[in-house]
């Protein structure tokens, strides 16, 4: 039976941040702002990794926002971590994503369940931002299903063979560092699954072409190619057959930096709509004088709201250490589709000029398709909540 006192217990009462939380808004708003909003539409342009916000994201010591600092992080918590999604985002999304993979899908996965000497030996040059991590899941012939993986790794002594493709890896030419989930047995299924730490260099490994993609076209996207590859066991994460417990407990996560970029996309368009209503004059008066504009705004700015504090909500829930699937889900599921709706609605507000290149709502609205996609499309999400729902969780 619903009653008033669990739901208090299941939703924080406020989402009031912290004097820490919102200096760290101001001062990541304030650098994104100013040196990475302007670089946006010409990195979009010319599909160029921005390399130079990468170092200045690791020169401001938040390539390792939240881990202890035992390994070189700040020990900040996910609420920050979220929050610097969001407000690099809602400046360039390209960076954003490169951020969100580094830390959620690689670096976050070999805190929670690398051995100590792993955490070691790959967390602090992660997050001094010395290096950069990606997340292999996806192959040719499977994405949502993990389970269908063919990439395959056997086991020779110290060393896994990796022989194979993935596809979709973000920061893919780029990165230093790729958490790898492969199959050890076919016949296993999920339960055959190993995740490997494969290092850029390692024999037999290499690059497909750079995908030509709808939005964040910064961000390196490429297939990535494994022949006879070897792989130290020292660099394996968990046990083996923890391959899909490891790809799992990283989505979770991952789910909550998506969700953080697309409010940032979706606050980034609303501001520009914003500011653009203010100066547009149609029939002697400026549009956001029309009541039709102003519901826009009004609509657009309620869905934000909401969808940031889901994703305080998951973000939170994670920090706790509590079970927080759902609550990833829910914040993704909501804030990926709020994005598209509203960018789609900032174009119009800017009406023939948000569909040409000179203004920057078009690039919004490709940049947050992409977010009701990875990290577990809107359908995965719908059956993750279902699942939890359904075992009363």
């Amino acid at each position: 039976m619903l009653t008033a006192n669990n739901i208090a217990t299941e939703l924080p009462i406020s989402f009031k941040l912290t004097e820490e939380q919102q200096l760290i808004k101001e001062t990541i708003r304030e650098m994104a702002q100013a040196e990475f909003a302007p670089r946006a539409a010409e990195i979009d342009r010319d599909h160029r990794f921005p390399r130079e916000n990468w170092d200045l994201l690791a020169a401001s010591d938040l390539c390792g926002l939240p881990f202890p600092e035992q390994y070189g992080g700040a020990g900040l918590d996910h609420v920050s971590y979220a929050i610097a999604v969001e407000e690099l985002a809602s400046a360039c999304a390209t960076t954003s994503v490169m951020y969100s993979a580094h830390v959620s899908l690689c670096a976050q996965p070999i805190f929670i369940l690398g051995t100590e000497e792993q955490k070691q030996r790959f967390l602090p040059p992660m997050c001094a931002g010395k290096k950069l991590g990606a997340f292999a899941l996806s192959e040719p012939g499977s994405g949502s299903d993990a389970a269908a993986a063919k990439c395959m790794a056997i086991q020779k002594g110290d060393q896994f063979i990796l022989n194979g493709s993935k596809n979709w890896i973000t920061n893919g030419v780029e990165a230093d560092y790729y958490l790898v989930i492969a199959q050890t047995d076919q016949n296993l299924k999920h339960k055959g699954l190993v995740a490997l730490i494969v290092e850029k260099g390692a024999p037999g490994f290499t690059f497909g072409k750079l995908e030509d993609k709808l939005g964040i076209k910064g961000s390196s996207t490429c297939q990535i190619n494994f022949e006879d590859t070897p792989v130290p066991v020292a660099n394996m994460l968990g046990g083996l057959g923890d391959g899909f417990k490891v790809a799992m407990i990283t989505l979770d996560g991952g789910r909550i930096g998506i969700a953080a970029q697309a409010v940032g996309i979706a606050q980034g368009a609303w501001d520009h709509a914003f500011k653009y209503s203010k100066e547009r004059v149609a029939f002697n008066k400026t549009i956001n004088n029309f009541q039709a504009i102003q519901f826009m705004l009004a609509d657009i700015q309620t869905e934000i709201d909401a969808a940031r504090l889901l994703v305080y909500h998951a973000s939170v829930a994670q920090d706790s250490g509590e079970k927080f699937t759902k609550h990833a889900a829910h914040a993704k599921l909501f804030a990926s589709e709020m994005a598209m709706r509203s960018t789609v609605k900032c174009v119009q507000i800017f009406g023939g000029y948000g569909y040409v290149t000179d203004y920057p709502a078009e690039r919004y609205m490709r940049d947050a398709k992409i977010t009701e996609i990875y990290e577990g499309t809107s359908e995965v999400q719908r059956l993750v909540i279902a699942q939890n729902v359904l075992k009363g969780l």
